[in-house]
C-alpha cells in the first residue's frame, strides 16, 4: 500500500514530533525536531543516550508519537499518530540519514549526540478539513 500523498504532505510541513517511550520502570513523552525519510518512510531523530527516552528506547524499541497543527479552529485539525521502530543509527546507514537530518537542520552539525530512525509500522491522520473526523490510514 502507497503512502498517502496527503499523509506525506503533511509531515514535510512540520518538524516537530512528540515520541512516547516506556520501559519496565514506565512511559515518557518527549519533543524531538525531525527529518523524513521518504523512501524507507522512518523518522530521523537526534536524542543524547543519557534521556530517558534515548534510555528507553534502548531498553524498547518501541514507540508512539505524533505531529499535530496547532490551531484553535475544530474545522482545520489536522495531526498524525504513528507506533513504530526505533532504531539508533550506526555506521553507513547513520552516515548517509545524517546527512539528512542536517540537510533540513544546518545548525545540528554542532551536536554531538545518537541519530535514531524510527521505522513507521502504522500512521493514522486525522484531517477536519475533509470533514470533522476524517481519518485516513496506513497501512
Amino acid at each position: 500500500m502507497d503512502f498517502p500523498t496527503r499523509m506525506l504532505n503533511f509531515i514535510r510541513r512540520h518538524h516537530v514530533l512528540s515520541l512516547a517511550t516506556s520501559d519496565e520502570n514506565g512511559l515518557w513523552a518527549s519533543s524531538c525536531f525531525y527529518a523524513f525519510d521518504e523512501d524507507h518512510l522512518q523518522f530521523i531523530i537526534i536524542t543524547d543516550l543519557n534521556t530517558l527516552h534515548g534510555k528507553q528506547a534502548l531498553k524498547n524499541s518501541s514507540v508512539a508519537g505524533t505531529v499535530s497543527l496547532e490551531t484553535k479552529s475544530i474545522g482545520k485539525i489536522q495531526g498524525i499518530q504513528f507506533k513504530g521502530k526505533i532504531i539508533l543509527l550506526e555506521g553507513k546507514e547513520k552516515s548517509h540519514l545524517k546527512k539528512l537530518y542536517l540537510k533540513r537542520f544546518p545548525y545540528a552539525i554542532l551536536t554531538n549526540t545518537a541519530l535514531w530512525s524510527i521505522k513507521l509500522d502504522h500512521v493514522k491522520m486525522t484531517d477536519n478539513r475533509l470533514g470533522f473526523g476524517k481519518k485516513i490510514f496506513w497501512p
